[in-house]
């Protein structure tokens, strides 16, 4: 495979104004999924991808489950993300025939209809204000064949937050990643699949531990996990900011989760 490329999104911008995941992952973080690669790896086997599939993946990032995707050996593999410089770093990680990365919307991918056997995204759609989440399942049920199937790895508000905790808990969680961040419960990820002609089939849920000491050595490495935590603090702007995305996910950790689901598209999808 090529070298990758370094370039990473918003690199341009000041710690105190890029987006969070891009600030984690100039700071050496890898692995940038709610639930780690604990859950990343519960939904790759939910979806048991095999050299038949036709997989399609939104927003890939980083490519870190690209790769795990790949190692599965899938018929053929699309990546699809609107950042030019996120789609040019997992451009450098495909190799062989039938596998490329789209600079194009999730919400309009420009692939054939029903044109993919497995769709997966992870820490995509939280990102997304609802009426964007609506429009981008809308695309996964056209492009995804009958029978084929979904996945997801999201943020999630646990069933008993309240609305007025749900409005705190994004507020803080967008100010201190400066993104759109609007999590749902596992409940309402369902439904808005269900509700675009999906039905789930399993989830899993695990603790919001991206910050954690512990699960920075578990999804890192203990070399790499010294090394991010070495590079926080040298740099005081970056630390600030990674406190304060610490603070709004464990000091929130009543309120939120990360949960993951697998879905099968139904023959007729019902409207949304």
């Amino acid at each position: 495979m090529a070298q990758v490329a370094e370039h990473l999104p918003g690199e341009q911008l000041a710690a105190d104004r890029m987006p969070g995941h891009w600030l984690l992952a100039r700071l050496g973080k890898k692995v940038l999924r709610p639930g780690g690669r604990e859950l990343t790896a519960k939904l790759l086997g939910a979806l048991d991808i095999g050299s038949s599939d036709r997989v399609v993946e939104l927003a890939p990032g980083l490519g870190s489950t690209t790769e795990m995707v790949l190692g599965r050996n899938p018929h053929s593999y699309v990546g699809v993300d609107r950042d030019p410089v996120s789609a040019e770093r997992v451009g450098h990680i495909l190799a062989g025939p039938r596998r490329e990365v789209r600079n194009a919307s999730a919400a309009d991918t420009g692939l054939d209809g029903s044109s993919a056997t497995v769709a997966f995204g992870e820490a995509y759609l939280t990102m997304q204000p609802d009426s964007q989440k609506r429009g981008i399942v809308a695309e996964l049920a056209r492009i995804v064949e009958p029978g084929g199937r979904v996945g997801m790895h999201e943020v999630a508000f646990k069933a008993d937050a309240s609305e007025d905790d749900r409005a705190r808990v994004k507020a803080q969680l967008q100010g201190s990643i400066k993104v759109n961040v609007s999590p749902l419960s596992l409940a309402d990820w369902q439904a808005l699949f269900t509700e675009a002609g999906f039905d789930v089939d399993q989830s899993f849920t695990a603790p919001l531990h991206l910050l954690e000491p512990k699960r920075l050595i578990a999804d890192e490495g203990p070399i790499s996990a010294a090394r991010f935590a070495s590079r926080v603090l040298r740099d005081g702007d970056a630390r600030s900011r990674v406190l304060a995305m610490r603070r709004a996910m464990s000091g929130n950790s009543d309120q939120l989760e990360a949960c993951a689901f697998t879905a099968v598209r139904r023959a007729e999808p019902t409207s949304a």
